[in-house]
């Protein structure tokens, strides 16, 4: 039982004389003492003390080195600015004819919800009437028209005076005025389109009485249509004619069509303060009807070369933006101006050019300008 113990007290004499040794010749030797690892009892305390002292070193050179960070590129892109806005269609053209004069129907020359060209005839009414008296004032002006000339002639033979010409040549106007009028109410009875386009349902039959302003049916010029939408005030200002519009429809779910913005109501309403603005599109298939609910997409401007970086890139002190902006292995904090933001990223106005490299992740270990990272890859999701 004694032998190992003088066989390691022996070792450590050798040991130390050995230090002492080329501690006199100006040597700072590593003191190594071999363990045993059949001998636990004997000098495991020491081991136990100066064995985490070789790995500490390694420990304070990793805290020293770079900072590992993730990043990502600021990109260049285009980028549209839009705004959303609800809508209602109108058609290009819309009437509701109703008749100037009352009368009873004679006749119908068209078909509910079929198209018509310009001056096509939709309704007749009675003539009768109106066309004997239209007859009635034409034997009247041919009268007024012989007395006229006849009262002419005797005053230029001085057998009238000139008071009697000129109240002939008054009674004549008046006649013709009268034939004026019975001709035009006669022409009323007759309705002809205003225009070409679609008619819609038929609400009334042969032999109907009507009165005048009595409304018969809609005509509606469907080949082109019209949005009209609201939007907040504040975008007036960047409202223009010839911005592009997008449309949605619940009735053709999936299917975008597209518009231009054609006209910008000259008032605000004071009530929602907001501005009216009307769009163009067209209708050469008939699909779209006045009433319609348009869900509107419009876009106010284009920037085809714009900067974006990752939304965890903006790092806020106060109501300024930063980002840190990694320069040959180094982070540098540069402040920046913000602009829009889509789909998790933002522009930025001022502050990049585009092309850098920017920390999205480890923001907060940078306590120091210009520290030295590393970009690191982030972690999988559900790894």
């Amino acid at each position: 039982m004694r032998k190992p113990a003088f066989t390691l007290i022996a070792i450590a004499a050798a040991a130390l004389g050995w230090w002492a040794w080329a501690l006199n010749r100006g040597q700072s030797p590593a003191l190594e003492i071999p363990v045993l690892a059949a001998t636990p009892k004997a000098g495991s305390g020491a081991a136990d003390a100066r064995g985490p002292r070789p790995a500490a070193a390694p420990a304070r050179a990793a805290a020293s080195g770079p900072i590992g960070v993730e990043a990502a590129r600021a990109e260049r892109v285009t980028l549209t600015e839009t705004v959303s806005a609800v809508g209602t269609l109108r058609a290009n053209e819309s009437v509701v004819l109703k008749p100037e004069i009352a009368g009873r129907i004679d006749r119908i020359g068209f078909e509910g919800g079929s198209l018509v060209r310009k001056g096509a005839l939709l309704v007749v009414l009675d003539a009768s009437v109106a066309a004997a008296e239209a007859e009635q004032i034409r034997a009247e002006l041919a009268l007024a028209r012989s007395n006229y000339q006849r009262t002419v002639d005797l005053a230029r033979q001085k057998f009238v005076s000139e008071s009697a010409r000129d109240q002939a040549a008054s009674n004549l106007k008046v006649v013709e005025a009268k034939l004026k009028l019975a001709e035009a109410k006669l022409a009323k009875t007759v309705i002809r389109a205003p225009f070409g386009g679609r008619l819609g349902l038929r609400n009334f039959s042969v032999g109907d009485y009507v009165r005048e302003g009595t409304e018969l049916v809609a005509l509606e010029d469907v080949s082109q249509m019209k949005v009209d939408l609201r939007l907040p005030e504040r975008y007036l200002g960047q409202l223009r004619q010839g911005q592009s519009l997008e449309i949605e429809f619940d009735a053709y779910p999936g299917r975008r069509f597209g518009a231009a913005l054609e006209a910008i109501d000259v008032q605000v309403d004071a009530n929602g303060r907001s501005v009216v603005a009307r769009g163009r599109m067209p209708n050469s298939d008939g699909l779209l009807r006045t009433g319609m609910f348009a869900k509107v997409s419009l876009t106010l401007s284009e920037r085809a070369d714009a900067v974006v970086v990752p939304e965890e890139a903006l790092v806020p002190s106060g109501e300024q933006q930063f980002v840190y902006r990694i320069d040959e292995g180094k982070a540098v904090r540069v402040r920046v101006r913000t602009g829009l933001r889509r789909d998790g990223r933002v522009e930025i106005v001022d502050g990049l050019r585009g092309g850098e490299q920017v920390v999205t992740a480890g923001q907060p270990k940078l306590t120091r300008e210009a520290t030295e990272v590393r970009v690191v890859e982030p972690p999988r999701q559900g790894g």
